[in-house]
């Protein structure tokens, strides 16, 4: 039989990381990441990603992989992944796909066809000049299909449906679709009620704090510079403005607190859409055995 692929997902703070070490080093297994912001290196407490500790005691993989100044793209995840799914089933050894990446996690149990181009900044820029409306407008003359799914004010997507069609000469729902594996899957979801999912999200915040948080974002601020993209995401964005001045560390903290929430809430309404997964309740004290039953 074909080794499994597990995958751990759920929201932020819900201890995803935690529980897969345990069950790595339990079935004596592989972690590969599944956190769009952990693959880069240098961003380090600011991700939650695993301690040097961890990382030795389990082999992790996609974490600390890509420099912050290459936006890496969905279609560069997913090969990279699937390469690792494939070398490690190959050897046998069972595979744990780890993160709060929804789409990240889609694109391996689904299969998803993607557009294999690149983004394409300058045609990007001459479709943001000409206005979201009449972007919108010469999309529904070009691929009217894809409008059905794209709501006329979700510029990205717009953008990305005109710059796939002008890249290739093909409309992007004629590149899209699903392609599942055939190995085994087996999902497992953690989640908490929300009051106490809000506790670990502010006890986590300061202890990133602690862990000199702020001095990992002036870091990064000076070897980077402070226009790189990554330092405007959830919790750098936050203590970027307090680095600068413009704003005191404790609103740096609730701002951060605030938004991790909101991303939370966003990430479990994501993930409870998906039929397949198993959910547990991370404050169960049997919570290891309980995934390793699912996983049996």
């Amino acid at each position: 039989m074909t080794v499994p692929l597990i995958v751990i997902c759920g929201a932020t703070a819900t201890g995803k990381s935690g529980l897969a070490i345990q069950l790595a080093q339990e079935l004596d297994a592989v972690i590969i990441s599944a956190d769009s912001r952990q693959i880069y290196q240098d961003f380090d407490i600011g991700t939650a990603k695993p301690t040097p500790a961890e990382l030795a005691q389990v082999p992790h993989y996609l974490i600390s992989s890509c420099k912050p100044t290459h936006t890496l793209t969905l279609t560069e995840y997913q090969t990279q992944a699937q390469t690792l799914i494939a070398e490690f089933q190959q050897k046998n050894r069972p595979i744990l796909l780890v993160g709060g990446t929804g789409l990240y996690i889609k694109a391996i149990t689904k299969g998803l066809k993607i557009p294999r181009l690149a983004p394409q900044p300058k045609l990007r820029q001459q479709f943001t000049e000409l206005g979201q409306a009449y972007s919108y407008q010469l999309l529904q003359q070009l691929d009217p299909q894809a409008c059905e799914k794209i709501h006329p004010n979700d510029q990205v997507r717009t953008l990305r449906a005109l710059e796939v069609f002008y890249g290739t000469g093909q409309p992007i729902t004629e590149q899209q679709g699903e392609n599942p594996p055939t190995y085994p899957i087996v999902q497992i979801g953690l989640d908490c009620d929300l009051e106490h999912l809000e506790t670990r999200i502010r006890q986590r915040t300061e202890q990133m704090v602690a862990m000199g948080f702020i001095e990992e974002v002036e870091r990064l601020g000076s070897k980077y510079g402070w226009d790189l993209p990554l330092l405007n995401t959830l919790g750098y964005g936050e203590f970027c403005e307090y680095v600068q001045g413009k704003i005191p560390l404790a609103g740096a903290i609730a701002a951060t607190v605030l938004h991790t929430r909101q991303f939370a809430k966003r990430q479990r309404t994501w993930f409870r859409a998906v039929p397949e997964i198993n959910w547990l309740n991370n404050e169960d004290p049997d919570l290891k055995h309980q995934a390793i039953a699912l996983i049996s």
